[in-house]
């Protein structure tokens, strides 16, 4: 930032294992958003190796990096960014009819709960629906990999509750190894594992013994 070094990460060393849902919890600014990208090919680090089923990305190439992210992973962000002028059916299959072996939109919808929404447009849909309409567009492709950054922070704590059940019910029945950054605390008890972060490090790893259930959740 013009004079000003930042180190958005420092020496971070993490792997992720499959089927498990990981929560990154700390402070705005700590470097959670950026390891998330960074492991979704959206940012490149400074120094330092991603490596995807035991192979190292090919960081300088833009056409691998499109394509680890096309086969690969499944982002949803806090923001929907969902297409206004196409129905929930319609912005799922925006991915579906792109990727290798995916599911139809009408199986991804009826999997976070909104077999019977499949028509109607964003404007149509309450917060929570539209998100799960973004976690249904992440998912429909199959991917190894789902990544969340804040899913539920533009959500009240009972929608939020929703989503989070949507995430967790995809983690256990497609296997699909989820890491999900939040500054909720509370949403850390429904993970396998929780890194905590300050200033661009991990300070902490816990590993959960009992998940809870979302609806367990006291916000």
């Amino acid at each position: 930032m013009g004079a000003i070094e930042v180190f958005a990460l420092r020496g971070v060393d993490v792997e992720l294992y499959k089927s498990e849902l990981v929560v990154l919890l700390g402070p705005s600014g700590s470097g959670k958003s950026t390891l998330l990208n960074i492991l979704g090919g959206l940012d490149k680090p400074s120094s330092g190796q991603i490596r995807f089923g035991n192979k190292p990305l090919a960081l300088d190439s833009e056409c691998a990096l499109n394509l680890y992210r096309r086969n690969h992973v499944g982002f949803v962000f806090q923001f929907y960014n969902l297409i206004p002028s196409l129905t929930a059916r319609e912005n799922v299959a925006l991915v579906t009819e792109i990727a290798k072996d995916p599911m139809s939109p009408t199986e991804a919808l009826t999997l976070v709960g909104l077999g019977d929404r499949l028509d109607h447009f964003p404007a149509q849909l309450s917060g929570g629906e539209q998100q799960r309409v973004a976690i249904a567009r992440a998912i429909a492709k199959r991917p190894d990999l789902l990544l969340c950054d804040e899913p539920t922070g533009a959500l009240d704590s009972k929608t939020g509750i929703l989503v989070l059940e949507a995430v967790l019910k995809i983690n256990r029945e497609l296997g699909t190894t989820t890491a999900l950054i939040t500054h909720n605390a509370v949403i850390a008890e429904i993970a396998n594992r929780v890194l905590y972060f300050a200033d661009g490090r991990i300070v902490e790893t816990r590993c959960n013994a009992t998940q809870r259930s979302p609806s367990e959740l006291i916000w």
